[in-house]
């Protein structure tokens, strides 16, 4: 009997042991509804995940002004996802539409406002300059790093991937050498399909999924599904892939945050689309 016991508490240990081991996949899940005494909103968004990268969600409603802060020990993205606004520079107003991309890089006296009875939901991401990236920065086109980056997901351009069916398609919303290590695409399809298996230890991914997103993401042996309005953080060296199934939607971000400048070798497999 008391062999029985040990053996049945042998299994049990083991169990849990798989149990506490098993691979995770980090997702949280946005806030798109914001109280109505309530005219601003920001929440950190799977905070610690990747050091020196940190994620916010923001809301702004009408007749508020977000004046853009320039700190050279940071770099910025506004992924703009829902909503209307205006962005204001010195000289001229721009149109902020849903799934716009904003990076004030050297440029002061920004602000942004959402347009007359409307809310701005965006993912701003502060991205940590180690004294390698200022050197590094230095090298990219002046262009890239004196002008604003503005533009709607859908005027990128466009690339093909082995791991992609000839029916997805993929942009490049941010090229690398804007921001050291760091480059965002978007991928957008209609199942059945997926994103095939593959691996890249050289960096660290955050996906984000945008209107209409009804996949299933998978790393190693965990899996989770991926709603619209979510973010979630692929776990670092993983063999992961998405799935979609029949007549549902995959369209998601993708950011890619190099562990160092070498990594960024992995974009290669990034075909310009003919």
């Amino acid at each position: 009997m008391c062999q029985k016991i040990k053996i049945v508490f042998l299994v049990v240990l083991a169990f849990r042991s798989i149990s506490f081991s098993a691979q995770e996949i980090p997702i949280e899940f946005l806030n798109m509804n914001l109280n109505t005494n309530e005219a601003k909103y920001s929440t950190s968004v799977l905070e610690n995940e990747i050091a020196g990268v940190n994620t916010k969600h923001e809301i702004l409603t009408n007749g508020l002004k977000e004046h853009v802060a320039i700190d050279h020990s940071f770099k910025t993205i506004y992924l703009f996802i829902k909503g209307n606004g205006n962005l204001k520079t010195k000289d001229k107003t721009l149109n902020i539409v849903p799934e716009t991309i904003f990076l004030p890089n050297n440029v002061k006296g920004l602000y942004f406002t959402p347009q007359k009875n409307d809310t701005l939901h965006y993912i701003k991401i502060t991205v940590l300059q180690t004294e390698i990236d200022k050197a590094d920065i230095k090298t990219f086109p002046e262009d890239n790093i004196n002008n604003i980056y503005f533009k709607k997901f859908t005027d990128c351009e466009s690339y093909t991937e082995p791991i992609k069916s000839p029916q997805t398609t993929s942009r490049t919303i941010l090229p690398n050498k804007i921001i050291p290590r760091v480059a965002m695409g978007t991928v957008e399809t209609v199942g059945p399909d997926r994103v095939g298996a593959h691996q890249h230890p050289m960096l660290e991914q955050l996906f984000l999924g945008l209107t209409d997103n009804q996949t299933m993401v998978y790393a190693d042996s965990a899996q989770i599904y991926f709603p619209e309005y979510t973010i979630l953080h692929i776990p670092l060296g993983s063999s992961h892939s998405v799935s979609v199934k029949e007549n549902n939607k995959m369209y998601y971000v993708w950011m890619d945050f190099f562990r160092d400048k070498k990594g960024e070798a992995w974009l290669k497999t990034h075909k310009k689309q003919k």
